[in-house]
């Protein structure tokens, strides 16, 4: 029995001792850090905040104190090229809650970023269970960065800038207008148009006497005579300005473009009627080499096989293959004004309705923000509708059996305003003073055709410039806007630059001719109809006009 007992009592001695190591106390693990909650000029910050001071405070609670020395490594603001920006920082409540600010002020209207690694640790030892970002873009600098000028004088300042890319810097061989400030030798036919219709300003404007203007365009006629080339007498959209070989505009577009002819004769026939000195042999010259060039373009020709519209493209190589047809409401009446004008092969009213008018299918109707749009594509389209045919056709007091003219290009240029005002994307920086989609360069796709329907955040001056005609307040408070709140990064050598982006922010170094030139124009037109007043003065435009059924005092 005593041996048993022995035997017991060493058992249970044993199992006492396993029992004891196992019961060994272990310090607990620590809780993973997290972030409770961030503000942002006392604002929590979306995934991307606008408007925010140049000096914000950035204050970021923590689910535990923060390891202090862990913190320069982890968190970081940068700036959009990703350059680190220096900050101070403080800790409160026992280090659990962390003070960010910039060191110095930021930029004003820039993109920063601000971001905390899982690298950053609690005071026991932690990493953050999640990486934290946040995007914020500053606020815009509301500072006159120009001094004030009268309205008269700051529109004439607009002019003189922006007529600067077609005097000074127009092509030196042909005097052609450049596609764009980085185009070198090639230039743009309907950009020309406009361009021609600038140099008249320059003179209405004394920023070069009439000489200097027919010394110019008379070059520019003479290249068109004599190097352009030319197909069934339309000129392409594009060519080379020193040799006036046809650049193609894409693959199959390597011809005739009629709607670019169109926009250079309306610039032509404006030239033809300002220097109108009967006894000026060179000014004689001018229009007589003028209508060559009017008349020699075969209007049947691009009705393709006799069909009742008109067709844009032809290419020598590609024949139809585009086979575009001009229809419906868009940039191009004025290729029907002038095929109804012309002296030999005129088109009949039949072509315009059919063509054209689509038998009356171009009519819209509908209200869009309480404002009724009589013609064209849902809330009217890029706003170049309203400009490009109408640098010379008189809208005003204009209508036919579709729309009064006037009406229209006002609703348009009405809807486009109040559709910014709205916002329904949400852009940054749209406004009653910062508005206006049309076609322009940007920086998402690189080129497109900006409307309420295709809005990318991309607002071009020349868009609300150009629509003064229609919109004198709107357009007038967003030319201030652009001259004065955002003269330091939208003002050049050129005038305007062609487009910005708030949202990210973006300011173009471009100026493009088909951009520059409506702004010019379309300013002279609402400050003395110089433009309007010319073309409609026409004697053949007032008889295709009034041919397709046109109405209008300035047609008599």
């Amino acid at each position: 029995m005593r041996i048993y007992f022995v035997i017991g009592f060493v058992m249970l001695y044993a199992v006492s001792c396993k029992k004891d190591n196992n019961n060994t106390t272990l310090p607990p693990a620590p809780q993973p850090l997290a972030v409770r909650t961030i503000y942002l000029d006392n604002a929590a910050p979306g995934s991307i905040t606008y408007n925010i001071s140049v000096s914000p405070l950035i204050k970021i609670q923590f689910s535990a104190p923060v390891l202090q020395s862990s913190t320069a490594a982890a968190v970081k603001i940068t700036d959009r090229t990703g350059t680190a920006v220096p900050y101070t920082g403080s800790f409160q409540n026992m280090d659990s809650v962390l003070i960010i600010e910039p060191s110095s002020a930021l930029k004003n209207l820039s993109k920063y970023s601000f971001s905390i690694s899982t690298a950053l640790q609690s005071a026991a030892g932690a990493n953050l269970n999640t990486a934290v970002s946040k995007t914020f873009i500053t606020r815009i600098d509301s500072t006159a960065k120009f001094p004030l000028l009268s309205d008269s004088a700051l529109l004439t300042l607009v002019e003189q800038q922006t007529f600067n890319y077609f005097y000074d810097f127009g092509h030196p061989v042909s005097g052609l207008a450049r596609e764009r400030n980085t185009s070198e030798d090639i230039v743009t036919t309907g950009g020309s148009g406009f361009g021609i219709m600038s140099l008249l300003v320059g003179v209405q404007r004394n920023f070069i006497n009439r000489s200097d203007a027919l010394a110019r365009i008379t070059k520019i006629v003479n290249f068109l005579s004599t190097s352009a080339h030319r197909y069934h007498g339309a000129f392409p959209h594009w060519m080379n300005g020193a040799t006036g070989e046809t650049v193609p505009f894409s693959q199959p577009d390597d011809g005739a473009d009629l709607v670019e002819t169109s926009y250079l004769l309306q610039g032509l026939l404006c030239a033809r009627q300002y220097f109108n000195g009967l006894s000026a042999p060179d000014e004689i010259a001018l229009r007589d080499s003028i209508n060559n060039i009017w008349h020699g373009v075969d209007w049947q020709w691009f009705r393709q096989n006799g069909q009742d519209v008109l067709y844009w493209h032809w290419s020598p190589d590609m024949n139809w293959t585009i086979n575009m047809k001009i229809s419906g409401w868009n940039e191009a009446l004025i290729v029907y004004a002038l095929a109804a004008s012309a002296d030999t092969g005129a088109i009949s009213k039949t072509v315009y309705d059919n063509g054209w008018a689509l038998n009356g299918a171009i009519k819209n109707g509908s209200s869009f923000y309480g404002i009724q749009l009589p013609l064209g594509p849902t809330m009217g389209g890029p706003l170049f509708f309203a400009h490009y045919s109408f640098l010379g056709i008189n809208p005003s007091n204009l209508s036919d059996a579709y729309a009064n003219y006037r009406t229209q290009n006002t609703a348009h240029a009405q809807i486009n305003y109040q559709y910014c005002i709205a916002n329904p994307l949400k852009y940054n920086g749209y406004s009653n003073l910062c508005w206006g989609l049309t076609a322009s360069d940007d920086n998402i796709s690189g080129y497109s055709a900006h409307s309420p329907t295709n809005d990318l955040g991309i607002i071009s001056p020349t868009a609300a410039i150009s629509s003064l005609p229609y919109t004198p307040t709107e357009s007038m408070a967003a030319l201030k806007f652009f001259y004065y709140t955002l003269g330091d990064k939208l003002w050049g050598e050129y005038g305007f630059v062609d487009a910005f982006n708030l949202s990210d922010p973006w300011f173009a170094s471009s100026f493009l001719a088909i951009d520059q030139g409506p702004e010019i124009v379309m300013i002279e037109n609402y400050r003395s109809g110089l433009l309007w007043n010319l073309f409609m003065s026409c004697p053949e435009i007032k008889t295709g006009m009034k041919a397709l059924g046109f109405q209008s005092p300035a047609l008599n």
